[in-house]
């Protein structure tokens, strides 16, 4: 089996979160919708889509998209999207808040024996939350949370709960759920 190590990196946070990820190069980019939800950490409660080369794909709506404008994701897979190491696709994930997801293939490789796939590599911080307006949202919300003083701070830190850290990222809890969407 092919293994692809890709890299994965939310657009305009700083400093970055990123995901480093082997999958097979045979994964569908449906299947990889939910396995970039597991390993950024989102909830899957919005729309997503890639964009590769100018095309769009993803699960057409008849009543939004015109007729070829967003290909269906479901046979399309990274062996054809990412055909060479530095070749690059784009998720988009929530239309609403846009988060920018650039996806690169490091390199292709062949499975190793006993390994379950797909795996997480490493990666860095914490997903933002759902529904917190995009980079910039979340770069305020940041701020906020900072700052005790804060006239928003007390609903900010209750909307986001007491456990969020934004610094704090596992990669053994992201290969978990992995594993256990694989065996399910």
């Amino acid at each position: 089996m092919n293994i692809n190590r890709v890299h994965v990196s939310l657009r305009e946070i700083d400093p970055p979160v990123w995901r480093l990820l082997e999958v097979s190069s045979r994964t569908t980019l449906k299947q990889l919708h939910h396995i970039l939800q597991i390993a950024m950490g989102w909830e899957d409660s919005h729309l997503h889509e890639y964009i590769v080369a100018g095309q769009r794909y993803g699960t057409p709506d008849p009543h939004y998209d015109a007729p070829g404008d967003v290909a269906p994701e479901t046979g399309v897979r990274l062996e054809r999207v990412l055909p060479e190491p530095g070749a690059s696709i784009l998720y988009l994930y929530d239309f609403g808040d846009y988060w920018q997801h650039d996806i690169r293939l490091d390199t292709a490789l062949t499975a190793e024996p006993g390994v379950t796939y797909p795996r997480l590599l490493g990666g860095a911080r914490s997903c933002p939350p759902e529904d917190c307006g995009g980079a910039r949202g979340y770069a305020d919300l940041l701020e906020i949370l900072l700052d005790p003083e804060h006239e928003d701070f007390e609903q900010m830190r209750t909307w986001v709960g007491p456990r969020f850290n934004a610094e704090v990222f596992s990669a053994v809890a992201v290969n978990q759920r992995l594993q256990k969407r694989q065996s399910a």
